[in-house]
């Protein structure tokens, strides 16, 4: 039970940055591959505006999620629109994409290294034991979790209950038909693009509560939210919950069992068993 409870909690800072990678991939048509770099660079905002300030991660959220939203916005602004502009086809958007954000990877990686270095990093928050089905738990992870809980749920009421959110959601279906009927597709694009780094910022704030970290992980992260994103299916919501919730407990389940080595080869055998088994996503339909 106690690794069930701890992969269940692990997962829903998963879920937040793979749900930043489903909005910026299912709407925007960017594979953004320096996704982990904005995700390592909230750790370490969240990290600064708590030592340095004794700002709470939690209220710091507030600060952190809408500089996200900033510079996300410009990234797609000035880097990837041209290349939606230019592309022929969603095949050669994504190629660009992929090229494009990896060289930003390597840019924004640069940008870390010099101050902060290869030292890893962490600090006290809320580090005492919480209760749960008799098993003691970190109250930072079980606090990270409900606040990835409220922020999933805002977003799933959001995207399902405004005119903006449908929207977004006609954009990801058929960029072309949501064009037609009156949809600013450029801006829907922008707009998802902007959200989900500013989602997958609260995922990185929310797990340097109890998460040691390095200006170097951000590649490990980048790749996870990936495979949740393909597991769960391009775009879907629904399904990159459930997909980082069987990814949590996998890499539990393996840490405590096995050893804490293999929790990436974990990760990748779930990856390789719903690429052979599962192609179109946990809540996908084969095609015809």
């Amino acid at each position: 039970m106690e690794i069930i409870v701890t992969g269940i909690l692990l997962s829903g800072t998963y879920a937040l940055i793979a749900l930043g990678l489903t909005l910026q991939y299912g709407v925007a048509r960017i594979m953004n591959l320096a996704n982990g770099e904005n995700l390592v660079a909230a750790c370490f905002a969240a990290f600064w505006l708590y030592t340095a300030t004794q700002i709470n991660p939690l209220i710091g959220l507030f600060l952190v999620m809408p500089a996200a939203f900033v510079l996300n916005w410009a990234i797609y602004a000035l880097l990837l629109r041209p290349l939606v502009r230019r592309a022929k086809s969603r095949g050669m958007l994504e190629v660009d994409s992929i090229l494009a954000t990896f060289g930003l990877l390597f840019i924004l990686q640069g940008l870390m290294q010099p101050g902060f270095g290869g030292k890893f990093y962490s600090y006290s928050f809320l580090a005492i034991p919480f209760t749960i089905l008799g098993s003691p738990f970190g109250l930072n992870r079980v606090v990270a979790f409900l606040a990835a809980v409220v922020l999933a749920l805002m977003l799933y009421l959001f995207l399902n209950r405004t005119r903006s959110g449908t929207a977004i959601r006609a954009v990801a279906v058929d960029p072309v038909a949501a064009g037609l009927s009156a949809v600013n597709v450029a801006r829907a694009s922008a707009f998802a693009f902007a959200l989900g780094g500013a989602l997958t910022a609260a995922g990185g704030a929310l797990l340097s509560t109890f998460y040691t970290f390095d200006a170097s992980m951000g590649v490990v992260f980048t790749m996870k939210a990936l495979i949740i994103v393909i597991m769960g299916g391009v775009g879907d919501v629904r399904g990159a919950v459930v997909a980082a919730l069987l990814l949590g407990l996998a890499e539990t389940t393996v840490a405590s069992l096995i050893d804490p080595g293999l929790t990436l080869a974990a990760t990748y055998f779930l990856f390789v068993l719903t690429l052979l088994y599962r192609p179109q996503g946990i809540f996908g339909r084969s095609s015809a």
